[in-house]
């Protein structure tokens, strides 16, 4: 079993909620400052909160980056970023006072207690392919099987929601799809696109970021990058993690094609990975070594996942994509998708590894495939991506500054 799921993580806020209700209480008597922001992700130092700490920085924003461990607190020391601990008071100080707030995740990026009152940014991780929030059935899945529970916090769920002020999205498509999962209305989720994919649409070079990745997983040789990045399955065991024979069948393709394959366990999944790591050819990339992975597409020749959102993101540069979904119906079931899944990775998903290495093979063998899936990568992209200049930062921050305004404004009117 992973380390958390939905069920798990109700059952903590059911046991804070007296926190939160003095959480509320305390928010509307604290007064909130005119010119602080605070910025927080629960992957650390990174995301679209990174790229738009940047832009408001730059612009005389009084920031702050409210931390969740020491690694994080020496990563913006390192940075020269002003920072502190989100947990305790001065982290509950800090994002009480704070007149915009800015996640990436949910309110435990910053202190979840004093998020009420606050112009709350909620940037969010991605493009859902999945389905999230109140269109997912396992968002307000009961701790206890005691009637009514889940409907309770589905309630509550919608409640918390409500807070959010602003949240971008990718495009018109898109957009829906947050307005439904996140219950907000067309004021709330505007068309900006999304920050954390500006350093994509940029053109980051490819040789850069494969020097930053073998600063993590060491020299590569110049053997080609492939990367496998599978996604949540609610705490429940990863049904993709190899076995042995198919350790051996993916080390053994990796040396007739000249490659190395990186593994990036999802940080909330569950299911072993490590072994593989014997072979010289299979390396781990967690969110250990890398918080942020989006700054490190550009160095792939091919990337493998099933459900992530990372499908979206890699299209801008554009990187083809081996879709490996061995769980696909039940996953449909459970979890629930926005469209069809195969109207994204099309008719020729994998569903072992056997499948997929064949796939990866052909990728970087047959010019003809690759650009089939390029071309498939674009099309796909041009669906979910509004805009592809880099500057979806600088329009996020002036729709927060627009919105400051107009709250100013409102405020004022007798």
């Amino acid at each position: 079993m992973g380390s958390f799921s939905f069920a798990s993580g109700n059952a903590a806020q059911v046991m804070r909620l007296p926190l939160h209700v003095l959480g509320v209480l305390a928010t509307r008597v604290v007064p909130r400052s005119r010119d602080l922001w605070v910025f927080g992700s629960s992957i650390g130092i990174g995301e679209g909160a990174l790229a738009l700490w940047q832009v408001a920085t730059a612009a005389g924003e009084r920031a702050v980056w409210l931390t969740g461990t020491e690694k994080d607190a020496d990563a913006a020391r390192r940075a020269g970023m002003p920072s502190a601990p989100k947990r305790g008071l001065r982290g509950f100080w800090l994002t009480a006072r704070a007149r915009v707030v800015v996640i990436t995740h949910g309110s435990g990026d910053v202190n979840r207690y004093a998020t009420s009152g606050s112009y709350l940014v909620q940037l969010w991780h991605g493009i859902p392919l999945k389905r999230l929030g109140l269109d997912s059935p396992v968002t307000a899945r009961a701790p206890l099987p005691v009637p009514g529970l889940s409907r309770l916090l589905q309630i509550a769920y919608r409640r918390t929601q409500r807070r959010i002020r602003l949240l971008p999205a990718a495009s018109h498509l898109v957009r829906g799809r947050l307005e439904s999962a996140f219950g907000l209305g067309h004021e709330q989720v505007l068309v900006t696109g999304e920050p954390r994919v500006d350093v994509l649409s940029s053109g980051r070079e490819t040789a850069e970021a494969r020097a930053d990745v073998e600063g993590l997983v060491g020299p590569l040789d110049g053997a080609r990058i492939v990367l496998y990045a599978p996604t949540w399955r609610d705490g429940e065991t990863d049904p993709a993690v190899p076995s042995t024979a198919e350790w051996d069948l993916i080390g053994a393709a990796l040396e007739r094609l000249d490659a190395v394959l990186l593994v990036r366990p999802h940080p909330l999944g569950a299911g072993e990975y490590r072994s593989g790591t014997s072979n010289r050819r299979i390396r781990l990339l967690g969110s250990d070594l890398l918080a942020d992975v989006t700054p490190a597409l550009p160095a792939l020749d091919v990337l493998i996942t099933d459900y992530s959102s990372l499908a979206y993101d890699s299209a801008l540069i554009p990187l083809p994509v081996v879709f490996f979904a061995p769980d696909e119906d039940r996953y449909a079931v459970e979890r629930g998708f926005y469209g069809r899944y195969r109207d994204v990775a099309g008719d020729d998903v994998a569903t072992d590894w056997a499948g997929v290495m064949t796939q990866v093979a052909t990728v970087l063998t047959d010019d003809v495939e690759r650009a089939r899936r390029l071309a498939r990568a674009e099309a796909l992209s041009a669906r979910v991506h509004a805009f592809r200049d880099g500057c979806n930062a600088e329009r996020v921050y002036g729709a927060i500054r627009r919105g400051l305004a107009t709250t100013t404004r409102t405020r004022r009117q007798p």
